[in-house]
């Protein structure tokens, strides 16, 4: 008999040797073991257990056989798992393709366990290591005839003399001029891809780093490489996923302000209000309302701000983190020894200066700041939510002639499939029998239904008119149009860089500055301070350096700004997603634009009425009573028409309403026609040379026709268009004004095209697109440069939204592309997109000045913490003068955000 299973811990010739040898010899076992499958083929008369096989290969390291049909459940942590080569990578690929050699340890850069190479190797069959015979280190060329490992062990370790590798016993091998000839040297370091998004996938968790490729979890148990939080997926039936990191964070940020209130009154009330208690009692007070604020609510941002030291990335927690430790400390210190505080930096009471109030005031509006940032962030997942909840769950399959409802995910190519009026297409294919009209705006963006008929192809997602046809599946699961779309709009989120906060940027510089200052402080003023207070002294204003440096204001510069800043687009019509499309709309230069709902209004309205010899009120008349029976855009317009010239309808008997062509039925005894050429003819009516004239004219101006007809008679026609937006023109306009290159980009034909982009005077315009084309023209555009804005309002905009740098959706339009844009104009104007435009550079300008005042005072304070003033005046910073600047630099913040409401947005 015969059995495969997978080998953990095959790493190499040597590894596939030592097993095959381990394996054969035992007794009637026959192993054939495949190095590159990663596999074990067992040829034995009779069944031998995994266990006997694998406590055999215990014998010889850490191998081990894994039934496919039976993988193996049980977890080790990170830190014990143990790689046979004694070969560990970081599952973040910090350092690129960097690998380590001892097991247990952490990454040096974001403090994560390493993990067995092999674990890489086993989940990415399509790995590839940095370096290989044909992709060697750079360097190597000018060490020609050393010596490497062809394993690269130790990454592009060179080895003056020949022998075996250190780490995994293999032979070391020369470096050649022909080995370096044909070398690439292109490293690339390559991260896994976001999976696509299936319906498999609806509910279920995952880890937010890939680490374990695309796979998913039943529960929130962990990711059992890296130890973070995995995510879910968000469900089909709709339902809003709870959000756990804003949850945890609201609630951190309610703790911290229920604690942060009281220390803020007892330490700034002091001065106003006699409390009846010592000011001991109230630092006992202040520093036990202050402990859950420090290590409940920000002990994250504390750990946050270790790690960037750690790594020396610094940046905005760097700063809270030195700050917040500085003031607790020493004011810990301060409470417990009050003696050793010198008197120069003690208040007008002698009391001892405590900063608990700094503290907590620092963390509470730094995890607001976090909190606001969630909330913008809560709904990204929406968009996929919403294209998941285009398809349906179900499809009915035709199987030996008989009809059975089945799960999408059972459909396989070739399957015939029925589908009923008013259902949704489940997969892509071909219609075999019979025809019908197509609702294809979600995928086209276009309002008017599409006939279809045999051997025409239907997407996924799209709805079914009122005919029944079978359909042959061509694209079924990830292949269908739909979950192309998916794919796109969420690698197209992942693929764009985040912006710097500006926070960040300052802090970069301002963060070593202090800690070079506070350094010196220390030097200094113990080589030069007062003898027998030379250390203490020197400590002191070293910490005060520290403590003056972090500004309360510093959390809220940015999210003050904001809050004021979005309010006031808010009530102009413009909702702003994220910091990052502020930053960024500044420096636009290139829109790109759809036509229907963005440009125009989106639906047809009927705008002239043709005659032949007859009377207008009579051809609206039969043309409202037919099509009050129908559910067409096009029906729509004509009613709509009807009722504001207050015609009323006659009675209709024997309706029909034929697909892909119009609709038919006896009024007052005559039969009655509303509908395309192909209905006139196939009845037998013949259309005046003259009319046919003036409707060839009309559709060349991106008309849509109808014509009317009575018995044989064509009595007339009515023309539909979908009106360009009043405030289109004037937004282009001032759009190309401001040095922005428009391009409208439409799933609509060419003469519409040409039409619209004519009438508002817009010099490129594509037509005929799908969402891949725009998609590809965003990236084209980005590929040369351009910072490229778009605009859009359906969901086959989502994924050109998601990819260029600033997304902004039409309110009017779908939840998908209001998902994937990080603007929403509310009132589907495009006039809004100057506004926005003008809105951001009043934002920006704005949030630099409150960065200006969060650290003036501070930096002005840091000469005076550090002593300066004490050789010529005998003073060293008083608390009260610290206070006094924190409070100061946060309430200009606040005016000054204050200002953004006086902004005018109207645009003349």
């Amino acid at each position: 008999m015969q059995k495969k299973y997978k080998i953990q811990g095959m790493t190499c010739s040597g590894c596939q040797k030592k097993i095959s040898e381990k394996l054969n010899g035992i007794q009637s076992v026959n192993a054939d073991i495949n190095l590159e499958e990663n596999t074990a083929t067992i040829h034995s008369e009779k069944e031998i257990n995994i266990e006997t096989l694998n406590i055999s290969l215990k014998e010889i390291g850490n191998y081990q056989l894994e039934d496919p049909d039976k993988p193996e459940k049980a977890f080790l942590k990170p830190q014990d798992r143990v790689s046979p080569s004694s070969v560990y990578y970081c599952p973040m690929e910090c350092e690129g393709e960097k690998v380590y050699f001892k097991q247990g340890e952490r990454c040096p850069v974001c403090n994560m366990f390493l993990v067995p190479i092999e674990e890489k190797l086993a989940k990415d069959p399509n790995y590839k290591p940095a370096f290989s015979k044909t992709n060697l280190p750079e360097d190597f060329k000018d060490h020609v005839g050393d010596f490497y490992c062809p394993m690269f062990c130790e990454g592009d370790k060179i080895y003056d003399e020949k022998g075996d590798c250190p780490v995994c016993n293999m032979h070391l091998e020369e470096i050649t001029q022909d080995l370096v000839d044909n070398s690439h040297s292109n490293h690339s370091h390559s991260h896994h891809e976001a999976p696509k998004v299936t319906d498999d996938m609806a509910g279920r968790y995952y880890c937010p780093m890939f680490c374990e490729g695309d796979k998913t979890y039943d529960s929130n148990v962990g990711c059992p490489v890296c130890g973070m939080d995995l995510v879910k997926y968000p469900d089909k039936n709709g339902e809003s996923d709870k959000d756990e990191t804003f949850n945890i964070l609201k609630r951190k940020f309610i703790i911290s302000l229920v604690f942060t209130i009281p220390v803020f009154i007892l330490s700034m009330g002091r001065m106003v209000i006699n409390f009846p208690f010592s000011h001991q009692i109230q630092g006992w007070i202040e520093s036990i309302l202050t402990l859950p604020v420090l290590f409940y609510s920000g002990w994250f941002l504390m750990k946050r701000g270790f790690v960037s030291f750690k790594t020396w990335n610094l940046n905005m927690f760097s700063l809270i983190a030195l700050g917040v430790s500085a003031a607790f400390i020493f004011s810990v210190v301060a409470l417990l020894f009050p003696d050793v505080i010198p008197h120069e930096i003690r208040g007008h009471s002698h009391e001892t200066p405590l900063y608990f109030e700094a503290v907590s005031v620092i963390i509470t509006l730094v995890i607001l700041g976090q909190l606001m940032e969630a909330l913008a962030h809560k709904k990204t997942g929406n968009a996929i939510k919403e294209l998941m909840n285009l398809s349906p769950s179900e499809a009915n399959l035709i199987l030996n002639g008989e009809e059975k409802r089945v799960s999408l995910s059972e459909i396989k190519i070739g399957d015939l499939l029925k589908v009923k009026p008013g259902e949704k297409i489940p997969v892509d294919g071909k219609i075999t029998e019979g025809n019908s009209v197509v609702d294809e705006s979600m995928i086209t963006g276009e309002p008017i239904p599409v006939e279809k008929n045999t051997n025409d192809q239907v997407t996924s997602g799209t709805i079914n008119g009122n005919q029944v046809f079978i359909m042959k599946a061509e694209k079924v699961g990830d292949e269908t149009l739909l979950s192309k779309i998916i794919k796109m709009v969420n690698d197209a989120s992942r693929s764009r860089a985040p912006i710097q906060k500006l926070t960040d940027k300052v802090a970069k510089i301002f963060v070593p500055t202090v800690i070079a200052v506070a350094v010196v402080t220390f030097i200094l003023w113990q080589l030069f301070g007062p003898e027998n207070q030379k250390t203490l002294l020197a400590f002191v204003n070293a910490v005060a350096v520290l403590i003056v440096a972090c500004p309360c204001a510093l959390g809220l510069a940015t999210p003050m700004s904001l809050m004021v800043g979005i309010g006031k687009g808010a009530k102009n019509g413009i909702l702003i997603k994220n910091a990052e499309a502020l930053e960024q709309i500044n420096k636009v230069n290139v829109l790109i634009t759809d036509k229907t709902g963005t440009l125009t209004e989106g639906k047809p309205s009927l705008e002239h009425i043709e005659t032949a010899n007859s009377d207008q009120n009579l051809i609206l008349k039969l043309a409202y009573s037919l099509n009050q029976n129908s559910e067409h855009p096009l029906s729509n317009a004509v009613i709509q028409k009807a009722k504001e010239k207050n015609i009323s309808a006659e009675k209709v008997i024997d309706f029909e309403n034929i697909s892909g062509k119009g609709l038919q039925g006896k009024i007052n005894g005559k039969m009655v026609y509303v509908g395309n050429q192909n209905l006139m003819l196939s009845n037998n009516i013949q259309i005046t040379d003259n009319l046919k004239q003036k409707a060839v004219e009309i559709q060349s101006k991106a008309y849509t026709i109808s014509y009317i007809a009575e018995e044989n008679n064509v009595l007339g026609f009515v023309s539909f268009k979908d009106k360009i937006k009043e405030t289109s023109k004037k937004a282009i306009k001032l759009l190309m004004e401001d040095g922005i290159d428009v391009i409208m980009i439409t799933g609509d034909n060419e003469h519409t095209a040409k039409a619209v982009a004519e009438e508002l005077g817009i010099q490129h315009y594509k037509a005929n697109c799908l969402p891949e084309d725009k998609l590809n023209e965003v990236k084209k555009l980005q590929q040369q440069g351009k910072i490229v804005a778009m605009t859009g309002d359906g969901i086959n905009d989502s994924p050109a939204l998601a990819q260029s740098n600033i997304g902004i959706a039409m309110g009017t339009g779908t939840d998908v592309a209001i998902e994937s844009a990080e603007i929403t104009l509310l009132k589907g104007d495009i006039l809004g997109v100057a506004k926005a435009k003008l809105l951001s550079e009043k934002l920006v300008k704005n949030i630099k000045e409150n960065l200006f005042f969060a650290f003036v005072y501070n930096i002005l304070g840091i000469p005076i913490a550090a002593g300066l003033l004490y050789p010529f005046f005998g003073i060293l910073l008083s608390p009260m003068i610290a206070a006094a600047a924190m409070s100061f630099s946060s309430l200009s913040v606040i005016l000054n955000s204050l200002r953004l409401n006086s902004v005018d947005l109207n645009i003349k």
